[in-house]
């Protein structure tokens, strides 16, 4: 009778596992900003040794959600407004680039899929009040989609493996904030028609005006905030 054996998991998998884990709950609140985590308590709750812990530790410094110092432990990021208008500024610089890059690159069936991906967000819209263009991360999605094209890898790999990782916090952190998306669905529109001209001077332009845009109404709104507390 042939029997198949489990194969022990391998301690680099085990790492990339929790990695993920403790990413999702620090990113969507479930281990709140600013708290101090410990490795014994760590290493109960999800139930892995010491040695994968660290190295998922690590990984989370090294896309900036934690911050470890020596004599004081391991702490969840706190995004406050000055962070987040860091954030904001290096996805302009970033982004702006890489439109520009993907304005050239991108073929047009690419581009096609990019108007049918705006359809789908104007259908989600209408169909919410909205409300669910945010929450379900259609704007991240439209952005994601254009740099990931610029086939530049290295900008790719930084604004997703690092930026987008806070940016998912900042979001969460203002989810309960209300935008008004019409006018993001509007430049996204701007941003596509500049791709399908092929003109990359204009495309960056444009989203570069769209995320800064975006932060000033952000920051608007968080001092708002701020003043009811």
């Amino acid at each position: 009778m042939n029997v198949n054996v489990l194969q022990p998991i391998k301690q680099d998998t085990l790492s990339e596992h929790v990695f993920q884990q403790i990413k999702e709950d620090i990113i969507t609140g479930v281990i709140p900003q600013g708290q101090k985590i410990g490795e014994t308590d760590l290493a109960k709750s999800y139930d892995i040794s010491r040695g994968p812990l660290r190295e998922a530790l690590h990984k989370l410094e090294s896309i900036q959600l934690v911050d470890r110092r020596p004599h004081s432990g391991t702490r969840v990021i706190t995004l406050d407004c000055a962070m987040m208008r860091d954030v904001y500024q290096m996805r302009e610089a970033m982004e702006g680039f890489a439109v520009r890059l993907a304005c050239v690159a991108m073929p047009q069936s690419d581009i096609d899929n990019l108007y049918r991906l705006l359809e789908k967000h104007e259908a989600t819209i209408k169909q919410s009040d909205g409300k669910q263009y945010f929450q379900k991360e259609g704007d991240l999605d439209f952005h994601y989609y254009i740099f990931s094209k610029c086939q530049n890898q290295w900008l790719i790999n930084y604004l997703n493996d690092k930026l987008y990782q806070v940016l998912r916090m900042c979001r969460h952190r203002t989810s309960q904030i209300p935008f008004r998306v019409e006018p993001a669905l509007h430049d996204h529109y701007a941003i596509v028609n500049a791709i399908n001209d092929r003109d990359p001077e204009l495309a960056e332009i444009l989203m570069r005006r769209h995320i800064s845009g975006a932060w000033k109404i952000l920051e608007n709104l968080l001092n708002q905030e701020e003043i009811k507390e």
